[in-house]
């Protein structure tokens, strides 16, 4: 019997036991559950705060857009000063100044005037100057001198043209009834049945695209100089020219572009108000290719086309095998063969735009092609790097690799791969050790610039590979302003033909410009040849921005009465 209730006994114990472990693992169970919940909330918050970082940075950037200065400068509000009468004044630091690069001496008077003719107007004496007024006898001459100059500017002149076609007749053979002609040569016509000439096209095309001046604000000039010539007119001229007579220019120039081994590369926005399958609004693209620092003569092409897609940029390079450099657009990752250079200054600018207004004022973005000089930017010191905003220590790293470049851009190719190698390559190695610390909080600005450089870590480091390769893709961007100059007074293009006429048009252009050409001139002399050359390819070639013919003649001012449709010589090959 005890036997049995000792055995009872044990069996309620363990029943016990099993209700308290079976609790036991209940609360164990509450407990993960609360931890977890606990991280979930707290996972949750830095997210908010995450995401109201991120609104008020958008927020101020918005209500600096809207309401701030333009310069980017803020100065404390007095409501702001009166919210915080208590507060101290802030501590004054000393900065140390820096020598600033000496400015170009201005340029006198004969270097302004000297590549303007010189015409004398000579000022005699009267009949009655000629006699001395003390004894009447004839004045002796013994010279002018200058006594003063002035610049006179004459209106531009428009003439009609007649070109009178003389004809002769042999009287021996019309003796026998048989009449022998001969009629004078005359100059082919640039648009058949057009009173359009070289020098009236060359003057469009100057005042379209070097000027940036719309149709219709020619066609209120044309009516200041006599003549009525409709906006429509001018843009059927500029088309016309521009497909038969520039277009061989433009493609000669292409098959070199291809040839070269450093390219830039870059595009920008325009509309076409009448494109085949898409409406007004459509957004297309102009875009456009640099030779690099090659040494050979500069060429700019740019390239009409309806979209962005890097097939795009793949067909216009096809044929090119080297670097290219450009920004870090993905779609140029589908050029075959190629190694891309990916544009600091690009990545500079998002941690420039990282750093707070206030503080932005501080520090300048220059290229080291600017004129300005560039104050040394420092690095901060490992132990001091959590004084600096993190945006700022990436900007400063940025700052000091275009400061060496600057000191760099006057070597011969060798030696300045060799000087950025020693010089450049310990600040890189800083630079990616430090963004290796940085956790910035996602969707921030300074997140975006982190992951910006994070993602194309190789590509930017890629100009090291060759002297002639440059730190930043500026040399495109600038030739992008130059169209986006004319698209601003222009707004669109009509139709796809006119787009493209304006990206050969613009190629020209750019490339006379970077060639140091005179541009007018330029374009009269290769709308002057081109009608009897322009299935030639060796008379194209001498017409290319760099052949001596063209740097012969268009190189001075421009001058249309010397050279004429009627009196100009062949090319000489």
């Amino acid at each position: 019997m005890e036997l049995e209730k000792l055995l009872e006994q044990v069996k309620f114990l363990q029943t016990i036991i099993e209700q308290q472990q079976a609790q036991i693992e209940l609360l164990n169970r509450m407990v993960d559950e609360k931890d977890g919940t606990i991280a979930e909330l707290r996972e949750l918050v830095d997210t908010l705060q995450s995401v109201k970082g991120n609104m008020e940075e958008t927020l101020a950037e918005f209500r600096r857009q809207f309401f701030g200065v333009a310069s980017e400068q803020t100065k404390p509000s007095k409501d702001a000063s009166k919210a915080r009468p208590d507060t101290e004044e802030s501590p004054r630091i000393p900065v140390k100044g820096h020598t600033r690069a000496p400015r170009k001496p201005k340029a006198t008077r004969e270097e302004q005037y000297a590549n303007l003719p010189i015409k004398e107007i000579l000022i005699p004496l009267t009949e009655e100057e000629r006699h001395c007024a003390y004894c009447n006898a004839e004045m002796t001459p013994i010279g002018y001198k200058k006594v003063r100059e002035e610049i006179r500017i004459t209106m531009a002149k428009v003439e009609r043209i007649w070109y009178m076609q003389e004809t002769a007749v042999c009287p021996e053979c019309k003796k026998d009834g048989d009449g022998t002609f001969v009629k004078a040569a005359v100059p082919q016509a640039l648009m058949p049945h057009s009173p359009a000439s070289a020098s009236a096209v060359a003057y469009i095309m100057f005042q379209r695209v070097f000027l940036g001046l719309p149709y219709y604000r020619q066609e209120k000039e044309m009516t200041q100089l006599g003549l009525v010539l409709p906006r429509e007119t001018m843009a059927n001229w500029f088309i016309y020219c521009a497909g038969n007579y520039l277009l061989p220019i433009y493609e000669m120039m292409h098959e070199q572009l291809v040839r070269r081994e450093v390219l830039h590369a870059d595009e920008t926005t325009c509309q076409v108000l009448h494109e085949k399958g898409r409406t007004a609004e459509s957004t297309s693209y102009m875009w456009l290719f640099v030779t690099g620092s090659d040494g050979l003569p500069p060429i700019t092409l740019y390239d009409y086309e309806p979209s962005r897609k890097g097939a795009c940029a793949r067909e216009f390079l096809k044929g090119f095998h080297g670097l290219l450099q450009c920004d870090g657009y993905q779609g140029y990752n589908k050029v075959e063969e190629v190694i891309l250079v990916c544009c600091l200054a690009h990545c500079r600018r998002k941690f420039f735009e990282a750093v707070p207004v206030e503080r932005r004022k501080k520090g300048k973005l220059l290229d080291i092609l600017s004129e300005e000089a560039i104050p040394e930017p420092k690095l901060p010191p490992e132990g001091e790097l959590s004084t600096w905003i993190p945006a700022e220590v990436g900007l400063a790293y940025c700052n000091r690799l275009f400061y060496i470049e600057r000191s760099l851009k006057d070597l011969p190719p060798e030696d300045r791969k060799e000087k950025r190698i020693e010089q450049e390559m310990p600040v890189w190695e800083g630079f990616w050790k430090w963004i290796a610390t940085i956790n910035a909080a996602g969707g921030s600005k300074l997140a975006k610039a982190v992951n910006y450089a994070l993602n194309h870590e190789e590509t930017l480091c890629n100009y090291l590979l060759d002297g002639r390769c440059e730190i930043s893709n500026n040399t495109a961007e600038r030739k992008a302003k130059s169209y986006a100059i004319g698209r601003k007074a222009s707004l669109f293009h009509a139709s796809e033909a006119g787009a493209e006429a304006s990206a050969i048009v613009y190629s020209i252009v750019e490339t006379a410009k970077a060639n140091g050409l005179n541009v007018f001139q330029y374009l009269y002399m290769v709308l002057l040849y081109m009608p009897d050359y322009k299935n030639e390819p060796a008379g194209i070639k001498h017409l290319l921005p760099w052949s001596d013919f063209i740097k012969e003649y268009c190189s001075g001012l421009s001058d249309t009465e010397k050279i004429t449709p009627e009196k100009h010589e062949p090319l000489p090959f």
